[in-house]
């Protein structure tokens, strides 16, 4: 990765053919592991179903078809806190009024790439059947450690730490006053801008309030609330082994998931499954070549271990930073395929909330799954911050 400059310049990354010659040698000399008969996907990730999607990534897909296709985003590379940060920075394509500038923030396993589809519909709505007053400058930024975005030498940063990033870029970008939304860690991200820049931020949009972690009297929490939290923890138990390893022993599972193609798709398709809205059918929600888009960018970049560290990082954040409320106005989009949707009451205990609404498609890859929907969400949410970010 080439040293970042001290002020943005665009950045198109290119693929040598020697490591997609190797990538292909390496997955076609996969050593595949047993499976007890009609295991399907109840052990993680299905046999037959991975044996497909590798052979087809060794001989069928296109990466530079795809790295093409995502080069005709505006993208760019600066130095931030000592780090090259990789991000997109589209602008409104002829806004009707002043357009919104709009931070998004991804999460877990991806990347840029969970905002690919939606930006065009954020930066020029009038193409698409909106109102073209409700367009954004839309700026997503790779977090350090994913993506085109350099990982940090010593310890890994955690989501308050990204946030103060994220602020300082969008200062560098000449926008003093913005709204902030995200999904997953992006979620995080997302709040706390809110809290550390309540100056700045406008108006905040997520998609989740992440798992929950209440430090009072449980007496104070509402019947929905406890049962909520009962629900997520059953849901931790069966689910949360991949975040367990994450926030604990990261470094020993990166070996394996840095060396072998084969077992990092493993580890990402299974979730891409689990946590869409696909009726346990992963192709409904992405083709085979969206998901090795995503995938593929990990293991060009060699960013699967960096990606989890930040899992330990956010499970030593305090909990008086937890236990903050955010009190700029606050919208909440819970995706009805999404896993461990919150209750209202918990929403607004953590947050100034102005909008809370339930859209009927779509998981925890909303932006990706469901572009059209995501950008309404958006719209309709920022719309009565516009005048405070213009002012």
């Amino acid at each position: 990765m080439p040293d970042a400059p001290h002020r943005p310049e665009p950045f198109t990354p290119g693929t040598e053919p020697a490591a997609l010659a190797d990538l292909r040698a390496r997955l076609r000399a996969t050593r595949w592991p047993d499976a007890p008969e009609d295991a399907g996907w109840s052990l993680g990730t299905d046999l037959g179903y991975l044996r497909e999607l590798v052979a087809y990534w060794a001989d069928g897909f296109d990466w530079p078809a795809q790295e093409a296709a995502l080069a005709r985003l505006p993208r760019f590379r600066v130095a931030l806190g000592g780090l090259g940060i990789h991000f997109v920075h589209a602008r409104a394509a002829a806004p009707a009024g002043p357009a919104l500038p709009l931070v998004l923030s991804h999460g877990w396993p991806d990347s840029f790439w969970r905002y690919a589809k939606v930006i065009p519909l954020l930066t020029d709505p009038g193409a698409h059947g909106a109102d073209p007053a409700d367009a954004f400058d839309v700026v997503v930024p790779d977090m350090p450690g994913y993506g085109y975005s350099d990982c940090p030498a010593g310890a890994p940063l955690d989501s308050v730490a990204v946030a103060g990033l994220w602020a300082e870029l969008m200062d560098v970008l000449g926008y003093p006053r913005f709204g902030a939304a995200g999904g997953d860690m992006g979620s995080h991200v997302s709040r706390y801008l809110a809290l550390d820049h309540p100056d700045r931020v406008v108006a905040v949009h997520r998609t989740d309030a992440g798992l929950p972690r209440h430090f009072g009297d449980p007496a104070d929490l509402s019947p929905e609330e406890r049962a909520w939290m009962e629900s997520a923890a059953a849901w931790g138990a069966a689910e949360g082994g991949y975040a367990a390893v994450h926030a604990t022993k990261p470094q020993t599972a990166a070996f394996g998931l840095t060396d072998s193609p084969a077992g990092l798709a493993a580890w990402i398709v299974e979730k891409l499954r689990a946590w869409s809205d696909c009726g346990g059918d992963v192709e409904r929600s992405f083709t085979k070549d969206e998901i090795l888009t995503n995938v593929t960018l990990y293991w060009l970049t060699g960013t699967i271990g960096s990606s989890m560290r930040m899992y330990r990082a956010n499970a030593a954040i305090p909990p008086a930073q937890h236990a903050r409320r955010v009190e700029v106005p606050s919208g909440f989009s819970l995706f009805a395929g999404d896993v461990v949707r919150p209750p209202r009451a918990w929403l607004e205990r953590t947050a100034n909330v102005v909008r809370v609404t339930e859209p009927a498609r779509g998981g925890h890859f909303a932006p990706f799954e469901e572009p059209d929907l995501y950008a309404r969400e958006l719209r309709e949410f920022f719309r009565p911050y516009r005048a405070a970010a213009a002012g």
